[in-house]
């Protein structure tokens, strides 16, 4: 989504709120309803459900207080725009409020402790439990120890919540835990589980290898979806790359539909690298 807005709107962002700024002036405006857009008409056309994110992954207490938007309810604003935008499409449309670690979500670098967790994703956690948000998705997570942290906070409200790990090709999230110890992990800690676990920003076939090294019982229960990136690369050469790269949008449905069928997965999306005609491809297939 935010990469759109860069390479095909030409767009500039805040760099604290980063593309959630977008929904302030009428040009971000126009082009997040038109991205939003195509991606709704697909569910439409191919009466499939959808989960529209929010771009709030980096709308947190200290951000916001270091932008022009503090006088603003960004997470609300947010999800209000995005209700808007849902209202003139015929589908079954959910809406996800989009939060994540605060370091680096491809290596891990200066993410929190669970203490640490609680206390800096409170402020989101509470301005999203105030909105008419869905659920949310807690993305591109790469520890387990903040992601507990985040877990703990969410328990408190009444939103129901799912949990995106980075995951390697060697089937471990890059804080060292297998996805099976990764997804034990939380669930142990929590009485409100999330609904499910799922992965974003890799390549689909780094998730099938990676699931074929942790393809326990458990993750087999409890993992449930993908959004992709197009570009088949490990986390710490997508966290340096200095331009998107795409794929055929064909190809990349396939692999995607394969791990539909061969892991079960129930969320298919894309992440970085693709758009609207990736995903109308990737339904046409799941209609198959």
């Amino acid at each position: 989504m935010g990469l759109r807005t860069i390479n095909e709107y030409k767009l500039s962002y805040d760099p604290q709120i980063m593309h959630a700024s977008h929904i302030y002036n009428a040009a971000g405006r126009k082009a997040l309803s038109e991205i939003y857009g195509q991606y709704l008409q697909v569910a439409e056309d191919f009466s499939l459900p959808i989960l529209l994110m929010s771009n709030t992954r980096r709308v947190s207490k200290d951000r916001i207080m270091n932008s022009p938007y503090k006088d603003k309810n960004v997470i609300k604003d947010y999800v209000d725009f995005l209700k808007e935008i849902a209202s003139k499409y015929n589908c079954e449309t959910h809406i996800g409020g989009y939060m994540g670690c605060k370091g680096d979500g491809y290596t891990g670098e200066n993410c929190l402790s669970c203490a640490d967790a609680v206390d800096f994703h409170s402020w989101q956690v509470e301005k999203f439990a105030q909105t008419d948000v869905d659920f949310l998705l807690v993305s591109l997570m790469p520890t387990t120890e903040e992601t507990i942290g985040i877990a703990s906070l969410i328990e408190q409200t009444s939103l129901s919540y799912i949990v995106s790990f980075m995951i390697r090709e060697s089937g471990h999230i890059p804080d060292g835990h297998t996805v099976h110890e990764a997804i034990a992990a939380v669930d142990d800690a929590t009485i409100k589980k999330p609904l499910c676990y799922m992965t974003n920003c890799i390549h689909p076939k780094i998730l099938r290898n990676a699931l074929h090294e942790s393809n326990s019982d458990l993750v087999k229960n409890r993992f449930k979806g993908i959004m992709a990136n197009a570009a088949y690369l490990p986390p710490e050469k997508l966290d340096k790359l200095s331009e998107t790269i795409s794929s055929n949008a064909e190809t990349l449905a396939d692999e995607i539909v394969r791990l539909n069928k061969d892991f079960g997965l129930k969320i298919c999306g894309g992440c970085c690298g693709t758009d609207a005609s990736h995903i109308r491809e990737l339904a046409k297939q799941l209609r198959k």
